[in-house]
């Protein structure tokens, strides 16, 4: 295994929200503190500068827009790869996979090793399969190991790793709760969520995260004699105006419109989930993992949420008590009902650690590099 001082290059669409993007800037991060060099290329964002300010280096390139413009970058990731002479070139999402694969048969020996890492259950097909070409193979949980062998069956296991994602202790402690003054400012901003309990359900605003299903518990709920609010973090999203206004419309139907607050994106999560008394994650379709269900349970937060995916995975270990059978709306209440009154204990975590997924992510990169 090497021990000399690597430069590894990591290479997404854009850094501006997202697990892939937490995912660099947590490697990021540690490998400056391992005294490597850190380069990403994206066509930037919002998390740029938090970026740089750890340490990494960043070189802006448009590699995620669906264009035959695009190509031209292979020519401009070819010339950058001669000149930085990284030891690995790590991609992470499934175009920029392409430009570098093209652009790294032109870079002469020694030439850097290929290292993909298979973040989400993307459709079967040629243009996936990038991402199962790398000299290494990084899968987020076991469900995404299974996908790849099941959908890609010339795919050498040998070559897969799984390396799940994984929570900071420190950011997310085991049983925080946020002081007096923060929980008057929140709900200063959503006086209909206090009081009784609060479900809260986060994810984007596009339907495949369950917002219809959360509505519908919680009407349920209510009915059951629950004095349960909701709240749908993140779903208020430039774009989204309609689909906004359709959960709204439905909670409206449901007579719930009272008690369900819809937020935009937010940076104290952890204070939100903090003071939940139950986290949802409804996904209708599989996820490759899940790290809202780690940041909850690692706060000492109980979640309830369909048993398929990632998700499926992570809470058949860490909280069995939460599996529903997805789309099954009678269980799901009867499951949540049970948390609200009863929830079993839950432990602090001792696996899916940050610290854990940054050391084994450098350990491969160690052991390609020494080759």
């Amino acid at each position: 295994m090497s021990t000399r001082r690597l430069t590894i290059v990591q290479l997404l669409p854009a850094l501006n929200a997202g697990g892939v993007e937490r995912t660099v800037l947590e490697i990021g991060r540690a490998l400056v503190a391992a005294g490597h060099r850190s380069i990403v290329v994206s066509g930037g964002g919002r998390l740029e500068e938090k970026l740089t300010a750890q340490g990494s280096e960043h070189v802006t390139l448009d590699i995620g827009r669906k264009s035959p413009a695009t190509l031209r970058h292979i020519r401009t990731l070819r010339k950058l790869f001669a000149e930085l002479r990284p030891d690995i070139v790590h991609a992470r999402s499934r175009l920029p996979a392409w430009l570098a694969r093209f652009a790294l048969r032109g870079v002469r020996a020694p030439r850097p090793h290929f290292v993909t890492t298979v973040h989400g259950l993307n459709s079967p097909s040629l243009y996936s399969s990038i991402l199962t070409r790398g000299e290494r193979v990084i899968c987020v949980s076991n469900t995404v190991r299974d996908y790849v062998l099941r959908h890609y069956p010339r795919t050498d296991p040998t070559r897969l790793t799984v390396i799940p994602r994984g929570v900071d202790p420190e950011e997310f402690p085991f049983g925080y709760q946020p002081d007096d003054a923060w929980r008057r400012g929140f709900f200063m901003d959503f006086p209909q969520l206090e009081g009784g309990v609060l479900l809260t359900l986060p994810g984007r605003g596009t339907r495949l995260k369950g917002h219809h299903d959360a509505i519908a518990l919680l009407a349920e709920l209510v009915a059951r004699g629950f004095d349960a609010h909701l709240l749908l973090l993140g779903a208020r999203e430039p774009g989204r105006e309609a689909y906004v206004a359709e959960l709204e419309a439905l909670a409206a139907q449901r007579g719930v419109a009272d008690r369900v607050a819809i937020s935009v994106p937010r940076n104290d999560v952890r204070e939100i989930y903090a003071i939940s008394t139950l986290m949802l994650q409804l996904s209708n379709q599989p996820e490759a993992f899940g790290r809202t269900v780690i940041e909850a349970l690692a706060l000492c937060r109980p979640v309830v949420g369909y048993a398929h995916g990632g998700v499926g995975e992570l809470l058949a270990e860490l909280y069995p008590e939460g599996r529903v059978p997805p789309g099954d709306a009678t269980r799901l209440a009867e499951r949540a009902a049970e948390l609200l009154r009863v929830a079993p204990a839950i432990a602090p975590l001792t696996r899916y650690r940050l610290a854990d997924m940054q050391a084994t992510t450098l350990t491969v990169y160690a052991e390609l590099a020494g080759r």
